[in-house]
This record gives C-alpha cells, sequence and structure tokens, in this order.
C-alpha cells in the first residue's frame, strides 16, 4: 500500500458520503415544499379547486418523504456520520443530536400522520397523478380527526425544528466559522 493510500485510510471522514448527502438535500427541498403547500392551503377555503389541487402535490411530496427517510435512515444507522473536524462543545453536541433525532421523528410522523388523515377520511391518496396509494386504513372519522391533530401540531414542529437546524448551519458557517456546514455540502 502507498503512503498517500495509508494516510488516506487513517484519516477520518469528515464528510458525510455522497448518497447521504443527496438524500439529506432531497429531502430538505421535498419537506420544505411540503411545510409550504400544506401551510398555504391551511389559509384556503375547504373545497375550491386550488386548495384540492395543491393537496394532492402536498400528499405526493409527504410520501415521497416517507419513501426517502425508508431509505435514508437505514443508511444512516448502517453508515453513521463522519467526525468533526473541530468537536463541538458539550451543549451543542447535545442540542445536535436532539435536534436530529426529533427531525427523523417527525420525518416519519408527518407522512404517516397525513396518509392517516386522508385515508381514514376516505379522500384520495395520489401520488404526483401517477398512482393512487392503496387505502389500507378504514374510513373513520375519529381517527381522521386524531390523525389530523397530530399531522397539524408535528407540522409546526418540524417547521420549527426544520428552522433551527437551517440557523445553526449558518451560525456554524458565518458566525463560529468552522467546518460544520461543509460535512453535508457537495
Amino acid at each position: 500500500m502507498s503512503d498517500t493510500m495509508a494516510i488516506a485510510a487513517d484519516t477520518p471522514r469528515t464528510q458525510y458520503r455522497p448518497s447521504q448527502r443527496l438524500l439529506h438535500w432531497s429531502m430538505a427541498i421535498v419537506i420544505i415544499c411540503a411545510l409550504t403547500i400544506g401551510l398555504y392551503c391551511s389559509y384556503l377555503t375547504p373545497g375550491i379547486p386550488l386548495r384540492r389541487a395543491l393537496l394532492d402535490v402536498h400528499k405526493s411530496l409527504g410520501m415521497a418523504a416517507l419513501f426517502l427517510i425508508a431509505i435514508r435512515l437505514p443508511l444512516r444507522l448502517s453508515v453513521g456520520e463522519p467526525a468533526y473536524q473541530q468537536p463541538l462543545s458539550v451543549f451543542n453536541h447535545y442540542a445536535a443530536r436532539g435536534a436530529h433525532i426529533l427531525l427523523y421523528v417527525l420525518m416519519i410522523v408527518m407522512p404517516l400522520a397525513g396518509y392517516t388523515t386522508s385515508a381514514a377520511g376516505g379522500h384520495d391518496l395520489p401520488f404526483f397523478g401517477l398512482f393512487e396509494w392503496p387505502n389500507i386504513v378504514p374510513q373513520d372519522k375519529g381517527l381522521e380527526r386524531i390523525s389530523a391533530e397530530v399531522h397539524h401540531y408535528a407540522g409546526y414542529c418540524l417547521l420549527a425544528i426544520v428552522s433551527l437546524h437551517i440557523l445553526a448551519a449558518l451560525w456554524h458557517h458565518f458566525i463560529v466559522k468552522d467546518n460544520v456546514m461543509k460535512r453535508m455540502t457537495f
């Protein structure tokens, strides 16, 4: 083995793998679009064509996020995360860990609650006009109401956590000027 290969093998990885970065940024776009559309639809009159069309896109994005998290989470668990070039303080370490765990939980809860709301309410389950997801939940107005509440409040939690995540990344990049943000950039 050459000296450069030996050094490279001993050097800890400081950036997420390309597949992890691609999934991160794909999900960021999908989730931010879904949150924006969902929030906008909450201000539209129920039943109008624009709201129905936007909710179809919102549902499609939610199911796309669920599909992507089903790939992303096992990948993250199997390959882990890269080392920090400069270790985080204890507070930042635990804050980042907690925020990431909450993000992963919400990335699963949100689409499942949205799916359950639509399915239990007997509504369409479209995927970008390509097909309809199968409805595996019985129609149940009580379940629809509960899952709609979970989806609603979890949506605001997700919006808050995503906002904090973005602000933390910007804080690291522009204020602290460390390499934390470079771990996830291409």
